[in-house]
């Protein structure tokens, strides 16, 4: 067997040497940026609702808001990541150039949360209204040091599983089956910088002092920076294939030129420049977009040489690769609505922790902290799966674990589960709220604990998801529009975070007409958030059922072969644009 990788090369540019490059210890370098990123971005997110609240004196729907409008951003951008990735800079160069930024980002949000000038004077009073806001200078520096830490963000998540599979051969049976269980560990190992995020940094932060919590992000992903450059000469490089933003128009437009050609009844006749080691073999769906593949009279020149313009002609391969594309749209759209509950978890059911008794013994628990159940929860589910589940399932089925899809529907249908369960639990801590007060600065008699299921169901549901669609989208995109699947994968996030603003808005406006509060508003003891819940869980279970329909859509997609699918020019010289 040869030593040589086909399609990577080492850091001087020759053909990639197995034993010298590539495997488990240049993948594992990688991880440590992933597990600095996490810690960074989970270490603001779970707590910054509390600082919006309790020291900028934010609204509390405001102060969710912001929190996933930052969330939304950092995995919006990872299309930004993906595309400089792929076109310019390649995975290696956008990992070092982001994990830098966001070492910047997490420096000047410490530096921001430690000047007292750049935050309101402090208030004791019972409604937050009462209190002086931070002003538009104050929240600008703010916005400043969030979102640079999400442009980090956005260009380290779309590249470093990429980088990381990139470490393993895929045609060797040995390095495909460790890629396998890559996935799933990079997934548990990233899980440990969040454990880490939601209990040791949101201990500091509440404690010590939150200058201290960022301050030591910042530090950690300097140092994870560092570690990562110093595998230089060990890792495995992929060259970039150029845009695939560009390839998709090319072929789109194409189609649209010949939208009136009609197509040859023997797939052969259409373009195809590739060999048959590299080609993607013709489908039947989306027949609209193989008319890019006609060649017709203007694809001769004046003298009837063959001219290809890949703006107007390319090869099956190319239109199959788009094809691809399309495909995980449906699969991508049904999976938007977990991330808005996950969006729950660190917003609306932190602000719920506050209210309520979290001591043990002489110990309180920081609110941010209870996300912990919820970290807890993907790691014991992970470790349950790759230890018993897959095993048992490889013995009795012959397969080793259950596929992208199937993971895909637990996470969805356990995320609607949790919804629910946090609509009781809501219930239940309403009641008390009525009781014995209606504001926030009053502990209520209610354990704490009652969260526990809502934070455990969803976060078990997300280790399901998580990995299920990190496998699906890179297993089932094209070799060259890799790392823009993972970004698309992570867009994913990104929208349901966003929507989780956009229901939060629409909702506040819909029920608080009229100089009421509503469901969601200044204060959840006045509010009505186990309806909210509810509407969550509804459409989470409508989503689910749509997701299955979709799942059975994408399973059904036939292939057709042909013969070999080629093109007799009349010039031997082609000149290849495309």
């Amino acid at each position: 067997m040869s030593s040589i990788v086909a399609d990577a090369v080492d850091y001087k540019g020759f053909p990639a040497d197995k034993s010298r490059t590539g495997g488990w210890i240049p993948a594992a370098l990688s991880l440590g940026i992933e597990i600095c990123e996490r810690l960074s971005t989970m270490g603001i997110a779970v707590n910054l609702v509390t600082y919006l609240g309790g020291t900028m004196h934010l609204p509390s729907a405001t102060s969710a808001n912001v929190v996933t409008d930052f969330m939304g951003t950092s995995f919006l951008l990872c299309l930004l990541g993906g595309f400089l990735a792929d076109s310019y800079l390649g995975r290696y160069k956008t990992i070092a150039i982001f994990a830098s930024v966001q070492t910047l980002g997490t420096c000047l949000l410490a530096v921001s949360t430690k000047l007292p000038q750049l935050r309101p004077p402090p208030c004791q009073a019972s409604e937050v209204s009462q209190c002086k806001q931070a002003s538009n200078f104050q929240m600008g520096i703010l916005y400043l040091s969030l979102y640079l830490i999400a442009l980090g963000t956005g260009g380290l998540k779309s590249s470093v599983s990429g980088f990381g599979t990139d470490q393993f051969d895929e045609k060797d049976e040995k390095e495909k089956a460790q890629m396998a269980h890559f996935f799933h560990r990079f997934f548990f190992i990233i899980s440990i910088g969040t454990l880490m995020a939601v209990t040791v940094l949101v201990y500091i932060q509440d404690e010590i002092g939150r200058s201290w919590g960022y301050g030591i992000c910042s530090a950690a992903m300097f140092v994870a920076l560092v570690v990562f450059l110093s595998g230089t000469k060990r890792y495995r490089y992929k060259k970039c294939l150029g845009s695939p933003i560009v390839q998709i128009c090319q072929v789109v437009a194409a189609a649209i030129e010949k939208k009136k050609v009609k197509l040859p009844s023997d797939i052969s006749l259409l373009y195809e420049d590739l060999p048959e080691a590299l080609r993607i073999h013709h489908t039947d769906q989306f027949r609209l977009l193989d008319k890019a593949s006609v060649v017709t009279e203007d694809d001769y020149g004046d003298n009837e040489s063959f001219r290809i313009n890949p703006w107007k002609l390319c090869s099956v391969t190319r239109v199959e690769e788009v094809k691809k594309m399309i495909r995980l749209l449906p699969i991508w759209a049904t999976t938007i609505i977990f991330w808005t509950t996950y969006a729950q978890m660190i917003t609306f059911s932190v602000e719920q922790a506050t209210t309520m008794e979290r001591t043990i013994g002489h110990f309180q628990i920081p609110a941010g902290s209870l996300t912990v159940f919820f970290v807890g929860a993907i790691l014991i589910t992970l470790a349950i799966y790759d230890r018993l589940v897959m095993p048992l399932w490889k013995k009795w089925k012959g397969k080793p674990g259950f596929t992208n899809l199937q993971r895909i529907a637990i996470g969805l249908f356990l995320s609607a589960m949790g919804m629910a369960a946090a609509a009781v639990a809501e219930v239940k801590r309403l009641s008390v709220a009525k009781q014995f007060s209606e504001t926030t600065t009053t502990t209520l008699p209610i354990t704490v604990f009652i969260l526990i299921p809502q934070f455990f169901l969803v976060g078990s549901g997300e280790a399901f998801i998580y990995t299920g669609q990190l496998d699906f989208f890179i297993t089932q995109s094209p070799e060259g529009m890799k790392t823009m699947s993972t970004g698309l994968f992570l867009t994913t996030l990104s929208l349901g975070f966003f929507f989780s603003s956009l229901l939060v808005s629409i909702v506040k406006a819909v029920t608080g007409s009229s100089g009421k509060q509503g469901w969601v508003g200044e204060n959840i003891n006045k509010g009505r958030l186990d309806c909210f819940y509810g509407l969550l869980a509804a459409l989470s279970f409508i989503n689910f059922g749509l997701f299955l329909l979709c799942a059975v859509w994408f399973r059904k997609k036939t292939v057709k072969r042909a013969p070999e699918v080629e093109i007799i020019v009349k010039e031997p010289a082609i000149e290849e644009k495309c």
